[in-house]
């Protein structure tokens, strides 16, 4: 990773508190919280099917849901068994979906460097290959680290 001219003595500045990947992390960097992401991906929805799945206390599964809610990763719904109360169920949102390429990424990481035999792989439906995960800038060009410039944000 390069830095300009300005960025390149790191002593005179510093991204804590101002950083994007903090904020993220901030909100879905807990084991707990990327678990239920990939439960989410993997179609869980029920709250109760949560913390069996993902093994962990009905309050911190609450707490956690709620957390992914509240950033707008995941929505509640409302849903009614025959005979039952009406009740609710999360899903993905569309900020939640973004999010895919990060659980592709841990879960590839995880399986290559943590795992050395995955009980399952991540393939791609229409032709049965394993996913990837590829940096692009928005162009659509290749990014190596050593491509990678990091620069003072434009003002949005």
């Amino acid at each position: 990773m390069r830095f300009p001219e300005h960025l390149q003595d790191r002593s005179t500045w510093s991204m804590a508190g101002h950083c994007p990947i903090e904020k993220a992390l901030g909100v879905v960097g807990t084991r707990s919280a990327m678990l239920i992401l990939r439960e989410a991906f993997y179609g869980t929805a029920r709250f109760d099917d949560f913390v069996d799945r993902v093994e962990m206390a009905p309050a911190t599964a609450s707490t956690k849901l709620k957390a992914l809610v509240d950033v707008g990763a995941l929505e509640r719904r409302p849903y009614r068994e025959e005979g039952g109360r009406t009740r609710e169920e999360y899903a993905l949102t569309a900020a939640g979906k973004e999010l895919l390429p990060v659980i592709v990424a841990l879960y590839r990481w995880g399986r290559d460097h943590a795992d050395r035999e995955p009980a399952l792989d991540l393939v791609h439906l229409g032709c049965g290959e394993e996913l990837g995960v590829e940096v692009t800038c928005s162009a659509g060009h290749p990014i190596a680290t050593d491509d990678l410039e990091l620069r003072r944000a434009a003002k949005r």
